[in-house]
């Protein structure tokens, strides 16, 4: 049984609405859920990052996932809207509080950079507007051999019949470009009825451009790759592996046998006979 996941979901002041957008979430049979927290950084004043929801202080108990014996797992996202090069800090504390970072640039240079150098998850796509700049397979590419992935939302979609024109154009778009990899489909949503079913989402996907496997994957498979991206890019940036070798000090000071030590030609100069 496949585990669908659903990792954006819109923040609300709303402890009760949010709690209510949980459990229809779990309903609909999404095992993870995250919250998004949007950032705008503003060149006319500072403005601090938000502090992520305290899942534990939410609800005493979380919904049990239909289908299955476990509650909903919950997490917290952060998403940055950059119009500027200098709105994503890599070196920032802030964003470690965090369980998912995600970025929405809005220039084609900035879309270039979070492909190519910015260490984050998720790279969201616009759907609410004309995108001012065209998809292309270099950026794309180098995005998806780091292991990032591109995010579509559909709520818009529900809410304007405007929005729901660019969200197909937009998401067609970067469809053609990246040939269905690393997309995945969130909903964006900021009350319940704008939530979908993971089957729903599918089929979605294959208006979008996506192909049927690609289309089941992207509510279940791939958000599980950006979880786990995720977890490596706060916990690990690295792995040494070691062999010890024959000629190293340890190595004499054992002392194995001869023969393994011994080269190959060493070993039919020995049995040779004199």
């Amino acid at each position: 049984m496949s585990v669908f996941m659903d990792l954006n979901l819109g923040r609300t002041a709303d402890r009760t609405r949010l709690q209510v957008l949980i459990e229809t979430a779990a309903h609909l049979g999404f095992s993870t859920v995250a919250i998004d927290h949007m950032f705008e950084p503003s060149a006319k004043s500072r403005q601090e990052i938000p502090s992520p929801t305290p899942v534990s202080d939410l609800m005493d108990q979380l919904p049990v996932v239909q289908g299955r014996s476990r509650p909903i797992r919950v997490l917290n996202r952060l998403t940055i809207v950059t119009s500027d090069a200098g709105h994503f800090r890599p070196t920032a504390s802030e964003y470690r509080r965090f369980d998912l970072l995600a970025v929405q640039p809005t220039t084609e240079k900035l879309f270039h950079a979070a492909c190519m150098t910015y260490d984050v998850d998720i790279i969201c796509v616009p759907v609410t507007e004309k995108l001012p700049f065209f998809f292309k397979r270099a950026p794309v590419n180098g995005a998806v051999d780091r292991g990032l992935v591109f995010e579509v939302s559909y709520a818009a979609a529900i809410r304007d019949a405007t929005m729901r024109r660019y969200t197909i154009a937009n998401a067609n778009a970067l469809v053609e470009t990246c040939k269905g990899k690393n997309v995945i489909l969130s909903s964006a949503a900021n009350k319940p009825l704008e939530l979908r079913g993971p089957y729903d989402i599918a089929n979605l996907g294959l208006l979008f451009g996506l192909s049927d496997g690609d289309a089941k994957a992207a509510v279940s498979s791939t958000c599980r790759s950006v979880v786990l991206h995720a977890e490596t890019r706060k916990t690990a940036l690295g792995i040494i592996y070691t062999v010890r070798s024959c000629s190293d000090p340890p190595c004499q000071q054992e002392a194995p046998p001869a023969a393994d030590c011994d080269t190959p030609l060493a070993k039919r100069a020995k049995l040779t006979p004199t």
